[in-house]
């Protein structure tokens, strides 16, 4: 099994720190059934939990409850999440 550098994961973090790339990863993790909350928990951490709660106004533990897949954040709170991206929870055709 190839381990991944810490370079590549610096570099996926930078990278997620970018309000289009993170868009894009978020509509590739779905495609892909990945949950929206582990694809959250991503671009959060990258950008850092406490520098992300700040810019959401909202506290760090419950940014860190509503990425937790164990948890179910509210429609409303997953919007709070995604609206620094330029995202929000929408229903569309399949």
């Amino acid at each position: 099994m190839v381990k991944r550098s810490r370079d590549w994961n610096e570099g996926l973090a930078q990278d997620l720190q970018d309000p289009e790339f993170a868009r894009d990863f978020i509509r590739a993790a779905l495609d892909e059934g990945v949950s929206l909350q582990v694809a959250l928990g991503k671009i959060v951490r990258a950008y850092g939990v406490k520098e992300y709660a700040e810019k959401i106004k909202m506290a760090s533990p419950n940014v860190l409850r509503a990425i937790n897949p164990k948890y179910n954040p509210t429609q409303q709170t997953l919007n709070r999440l995604l609206k620094p991206l330029g995202l929000q929870l929408t229903v569309g055709p399949a």
